[in-house]
Formats: C-alpha cells, structure tokens, sequence
C-alpha cells in the first residue's frame, strides 16, 4: 500500500479529525472510504439509465424524459429549499 501525501488547509485537516472521531476511525480509513463508496460520473449516469430501464420496463412504461427531466428539477428545487420546509 503506497502513502501519498495531500495537501489541505487546517481547517479541513482539522474537520477530517472530527469526522473520523464522530465515527471511531482514523482520518485515513475516512478518506479512503469517502474515495472508493462516492461513485464517479460515469458511475452516477450509468446507475441512472439501469434505474430508468428498471422503471420503465416494470412500473410506468410511457415515462418520457420530460416526466425524468421535471422530477429532477423537483428534487434540485427541493434540496436547494425552493419547495418544501426542511425539519
């Protein structure tokens, strides 16, 4: 297993500790689980298209790609607090 060295600001070295204090790990078991489970890109577009597939082969198979394109704008809205109340 190779070391490498990254650099960041105290603050964020600082915030990794707390992390990865609020857990029981180690800073360094913190960020490798944060690199190996956040899925990249091609990863997200690729869990999309299996999950759209899914949907339209076994629950709704007239979903269009304005049906998905307004049901992200729902949820984009939603979490930038455009709509609804956060609790």
């Amino acid at each position: 297993m190779a070391d490498t060295t990254i650099k960041i600001t105290e603050d964020v070295r600082d915030r990794l500790r707390i992390l990865a204090e609020e857990r029981g790990t180690s800073v360094r078991s913190l960020v490798e689980r944060m690199a190996t489970e956040t899925p990249t890109e091609a990863e997200r577009t690729e869990r999309t298209a299996r999950g759209l597939a899914y949907i339209r082969a076994n629950l709704c198979p007239d979903l269009t790609e304005d049906d998905v394109r307004r049901a992200q704008q729902w949820r984009a809205d939603i979490a930038a607090g455009r709509l609804g109340s956060r609790r």
